[in-house]
């Protein structure tokens, strides 16, 4: 197991039909040899999994894989605020994350939008 930087892009839904490299995610998982997050090497390295949230005219954000009561991951900005503004990956306990998969992520507006997974790499 190792810690990888991810690159997630969205794919197409009703706002963008073509999809867009411009508005995504990049950030480190400790992932297992089948593309699988591995919980037990988040614990041990839980500091290094960052994330950054890049959207098309907005500013990026910044923060931290998380895993929230009940096992879900998630992504969140902001240390010392509240949980609402968390962005929850749907099933990614269960997803793989290797090129060309598709994963889901039920943003902090409450859409639910599906990323194309475009690389996965070891953390330098």
């Amino acid at each position: 197991m190792t810690l990888k930087h991810i690159r997630i892009e969205l794919a197409r839904d009703h706002d963008y039909p073509q999809g867009s490299h411009l508005c995504g995610y990049e950030f480190v998982a400790p992932l297992d040899e089948t593309g699988h997050m591995d919980s037990e090497e988040w614990k041990k390295n839980r500091e290094k999994c960052s994330v950054t949230r890049f959207w098309e005219g907005e500013k990026p954000e910044l923060g931290h894989l998380v895993r929230k009561p009940g096992g879900n991951w998630a992504f969140h900005y902001d240390i010392f605020g509240d949980e609402d503004d968390d962005e929850t990956g749907y099933r990614f306990s269960m997803e793989k994350f290797v090129v060309g998969e598709y994963v889901s992520i039920n943003e902090h507006d409450d859409k639910m939008r599906t990323f194309k997974v475009v690389s996965v790499r070891p953390l330098d």
